[in-house]
């Protein structure tokens, strides 16, 4: 296997394939997963073991690890992660220090229901109504709530229990994605190109063609968007939920739904959902996943939730039973008071405050590097940046990761939001091939040790314009 500890001393002129590239030899050959035999590291092949392949996070942080990256080597910056920071914010509530387990007895300690706990399902319907659907006929009860161990359980739930069908939707978008429609084999992957020009906003009338011509039976869509960081919202997002009432089944993936930055004070604290404009929440065909990992910055709890009709929610309680086994009793329990309405809006008041800072400051260092970010995020805590005003051969992601990670930081190559789960295009050919994903989720010193870094390298490159994997 290729060395990963570096990348020889190769000197490039021109790079225009992946044949040219050793960064994009490294990264098919870990798609391809050829297993060396004499790697002690992977070992021989086990007989009617499949590797699955691994989202861009994963990759990015095994190569880091294999350039000396340690999660407790404060000397590192991890932009790459999407992870926020999970300690106090100032004026927020305060955050959960302990679980007293005698308040609910040994039987917390038993399995809970594949489910969800039914308090927790009634909270999380609660909240809905009250944040999204106040004054509606229509509303939702536990029965439309099933919690899930993490989102990317919810989202192998559903994809579980979807037959077999064309399932559409927009590149960039998040990398887990790609690995749920490479295993569950019955989806068939449609994908559309979002475009700049266009501040990466959903063409619905393209997407309304591709229902009626292609026959999408499944849209699947981040909104917020990761990576880009940008909405689909007010009349937009009420035609995309509308566009369900075509016999088509619209997942909406919304775990970034509180990172909104208004200009306006007063819209400080509000939150986007598609369960707004959701008419009939028993038959819409809109189902949303969310939980405690990003907006409430509880990653670690693994608690999150699908919200749906009560059918649908049925079929993927079953599908938990044999996917995941469902979520901690204990965690559920003590989630429940984390949802209390007045809690949740001083929780996204401190959010958007405190988030918004990091971004206008990173925005500001990346322009004053002559890195200026065209279309700033309106959401999320990411930074979808274009590297092509910079030379060769840094001018695209997966260079850019590899040579940064020489600097002790670590960030996302925008290939791996080009959702191709069959891996046959060129990388070379992706439009997100000049794209890096950067977190601002971190603290505000490991941000500026990861902007240091890109000065570094800015500089480094300067100085050594053609030198690729040099020491």
């Amino acid at each position: 296997m290729t060395s990963i500890l570096g990348l020889g001393s190769k000197v490039v002129k021109d790079i225009r394939e992946e044949a040219d590239s050793e960064a994009h030899k490294i990264l098919r050959t870990y798609i391809d997963d050829r297993q060396d035999k004499d790697n002690d590291e992977t070992g021989p092949p086990i007989p009617g073991i499949l590797h699955p392949g691994a989202t861009g996070v994963t990759y990015c942080t095994d190569r880091a690890i294999a350039n000396g990256y340690s999660h407790e080597d404060k000397e590192w910056a991890n932009l790459g992660q999407g992870a926020p920071e999970v300690g106090p914010l100032p004026e927020g509530p305060p955050r959960p220090q302990t679980i007293d387990l005698t308040q609910w007895g040994d039987d917390v300690n038993e399995y809970g229901p594949t489910t969800g706990i039914k308090e927790l399902r009634e909270a999380v319907a609660k909240l809905y109504n009250q944040e999204y659907r106040q004054g509606m006929d229509s509303q939702y009860t536990y029965e439309n709530v099933c919690i899930t161990p993490g989102g990317r359980a919810g989202m192998a739930r559903i994809a579980a229990v979807i037959g077999d069908v064309y399932c559409g939707y927009q590149i960039p978008e998040y990398t887990t994605y790609s690995e749920v429609l490479s295993v569950f084999k019955r989806l068939i992957p449609i994908p559309t190109a979002l475009s700049a020009k266009d501040k990466y906003k959903l063409n619905q009338e393209q997407l309304k063609s591709e229902i009626e011509n292609l026959n999408l039976s499944v849209v699947v869509a981040s909104n917020p968007r990761n990576p880009t960081g940008q909405c689909i919202s007010g009349d937009d997002l009420k035609e995309l939920v509308e566009l369900s009432k075509q016999k088509t089944t619209l997942i909406l993936d919304e775990f970034y739904s509180w990172y909104q930055y208004p200009d306006n004070p007063a819209d400080l604290g509000k939150s986007l959902s598609g369960a707004r404009y959701v008419g009939d929440v028993n038959e819409d065909p809109v189902l949303l996943i969310n939980g405690l990992t990003k907006g409430f910055r509880l990653p670690g709890w693994r608690v999150c939730w699908v919200v749906g009709p009560k059918s649908v929610i049925s079929a993927i309680s079953q599908s938990g039973s044999f996917l995941d086994g469902g979520a901690s009793h204990v965690l559920q329990k003590a989630a429940i008071p984390l949802l209390d309405y007045d809690r949740v809006q001083q929780d996204k008041v401190s959010l958007q405050k405190a988030f918004r800072k990091k971004r206008d400051h990173v925005l500001a260092r990346l322009e004053s590097m002559g890195l200026p970010v065209s279309i700033p995020p309106t959401a999320t805590f990411y930074i979808w940046l274009d590297l092509s005003p910079l030379p060769q051969p840094i001018n695209n992601g997966l260079t850019f990761f590899e040579e940064l990670l020489k600097e002790k930081t670590i960030c996302v190559p925008g290939i791996f939001f080009d959702i191709n789960p069959s891996h046959r295009r060129n990388l070379f050919h992706s439009p997100c091939h000049h794209f890096v994903r950067l977190s601002f989720g971190p603290k505000m010193e490991e941000l500026d040790r990861g902007l240091d870094a890109i000065q570094r390298l800015l500089e480094r490159q300067k100085k050594e314009p053609h030198l690729f994997g040099t020491k």
